[in-house]
């Protein structure tokens, strides 16, 4: 028994690091098995080798690495790779300067050199930004690659390729799509209980009960003049009215359309009051003995789909079917308005901003499919949303970005399943987004030194980080981590402390021998 808890305690740990005497072995042995004028060898190319390597050398090893270069079906030679790694610092001064580093690379390889640098930063790290509403679960990191690099730790240039990756999750109470993806929480909760049987009912947002609102409103109805006259029944805005508001203001006026019918404005009223089945199906059949008695004529969409809106067409020609409100009948047909109504909601911004069209749309609005698959392409929708409204807000990308992202998610999510680990990437100018970053310390910094081309192209690159790159070693550090990357807090002014990590290749050619 505890030789078997032994064995599985080593199976958890993983690969362990070697030492670089017997790193370097294994890589000898690589070499060898490759190498055409050793009488043994007739060996196809194996795959490219890496071993783990424990730091305990001077230089701080933590990779070697092999893989083989070909001419055709041929090995003509090897690349040998060393990775370096040092604890986190603030000292500047310890760095390699790009001088040392160009006559580091040059001492492996004697030709011409092209130099590249990128950077990697966190938008919402950014001092400007900490504090607004868009933060938490949102992370948006741009990654800058350019050339003629001309100092360690230089900020990116405007000249740079800037390339912007969006990973979202919903859900965000700082975030203005918040109220939304309340709503589509409880859209949620109806299909969920459909397809278990089971429904965690979220707390009513309303104090009056779901069948005293749904009366109420009915009686607005039955009297307009009363209406009218109440101030809670006008509280709708144009969008042109609400636009002149702050941006939070401009999310409600998108979220709260002006054109809601009778059987969206009745869904708004349930699904903040509803808290079982029963309630439900009391308050529908308030509705339809009301349409069926002929005490109300409502106003709906000419496309809605759901079957209340069928019902309310029937009515205005004094025939109704018979609706058996029993079973998942009603849950049915509430799902059925939150999927109209939020549809609606959706298409209201995307088209109203020019950002795509209802063809490009058509999978997300589609009710030919059931209704869980259309729950799903509706989060599939808000996700969507989300991405595009954090690059317009936040980042206030100009209208022919943000047309390309809302392009490039919606035929993204027609091809693959909801995810909110993915990221989206979208190309950028610098200038953009210069106020975001320049006076920001980069997650990443990196300059890549490269001779050669093709299969034989060798590179070394240096890299400062602050975050260590390998994970299978302790690192020791001069600087508490907790301040010197703003853990702590601050004005923002502390300096960031970086790892360094250094990759450096080098190429041995077999030179056949003809016997």
């Amino acid at each position: 028994m505890h030789e078997d808890e032994a064995n599985l305690s080593q199976a958890e740990l993983g690969p362990q690091p070697l030492t670089i005497m017997k790193a370097r072995q294994l890589l000898s042995w690589y070499t060898i098995s490759h190498n055409p004028n050793m009488a043994s060898v007739d060996n196809p190319a194996l795959h490219p080798l890496w071993v783990r390597c424990d730091m305990s050398d001077p230089a701080g090893t933590s990779w070697l690495g092999a893989e083989t270069v070909c001419t055709g079906d041929k090995v003509t030679g090897v690349k040998l790779y060393s990775v370096t790694c040092k604890g986190s610092t603030v000292n500047r001064g310890s760095f390699l300067t790009l001088d040392q580093l160009k006559q580091e690379h040059k001492k492996r390889h004697s030709s011409s050199v092209v130099i590249k640098g990128s950077a990697k930063y966190n938008l919402f790290g950014s001092t400007l930004v900490e504090n607004t509403v868009i933060e938490s679960k949102k992370i948006v990191m741009v990654d800058f690659k350019w050339c003629h690099v001309e100092s360690i730790l230089e900020t990116p240039p405007l000249s740079s390729t800037a390339t912007l990756a969006i990973k979202i999750a919903s859900g965000d109470m700082r975030s203005p799509m918040f109220e939304i993806y309340r709503e589509l929480e409880f859209l949620q909760i109806l299909a969920d209980g459909l397809r278990t049987g089971e429904t965690e009912w979220m707390e009513p947002l309303e104090t009056s009960s779901a069948i005293n609102l749904t009366k109420a409103y009915l009686e607005e109805l039955q009297n307009p003049i009363k209406t009218l006259q109440d101030p809670a029944a006008k509280t709708t805005e144009t969008p042109k009215e609400k636009r002149t508001e702050s941006k939070t203001s401009i999310f409600d006026s998108f979220m709260e359309r002006g054109d809601l019918d009778f059987v969206e404005q009745l869904w708004c009223r349930m699904r903040k009051s509803v808290t079982s089945y029963q309630d439900i199906a009391d308050c529908l059949k308030l509705v339809i003995d009301a349409l069926r008695y002929g005490d109300l004529k409502p106003w709906i969409h000419r496309d809605s789909s759901s079957s209340l809106s069928k019902l309310i067409l029937q009515s205005y020609h004094q025939q109704i079917d018979h609706v058996s409100l029993t079973g998942h009948i009603p849950v049915h047909m509430l799902l059925e308005m939150g999927l109209d109504k939020m549809r609606k909601d959706y298409i209201n911004y995307l088209i109203g901003e020019e950002l795509t069209t209802l063809n490009h749309l058509s999978y997300y609005l589609s009710t030919e499919v059931d209704l869980q698959e259309q729950v799903m392409r509706l989060r599939k929708l808000h996700h969507l949303l989300e991405v595009v409204v954090t690059c317009s807000q936040f980042l206030e990308l100009p209208y022919d970005r943000l047309f390309f992202l809302t392009q490039s998610c919606v035929q993204y999510y027609k091809l693959h399943p909801y995810d909110e680990d993915h990221e989206f990437k979208l190309q950028i100018k610098p200038v953009l987004i210069s106020h975001l970053y320049q006076k920001e310390h980069p997650e990443v910094w990196g300059v890549e030194m490269s001779s050669g081309h093709g299969p034989r192209e060798v590179k070394t690159s240096f890299q400062l980080s602050d975050r260590p790159l390998v994970d299978h070693v302790i690192f020791e550090t001069d600087y508490p981590n907790e301040t010197a990357n703003g853990g702590g807090g601050g004005d923002g002014e502390e300096e960031t402390a970086y790892f360094t990590t250094m990759m450096c290749c080098s190429l041995v050619n077999f030179h056949t021998t003809h016997n």
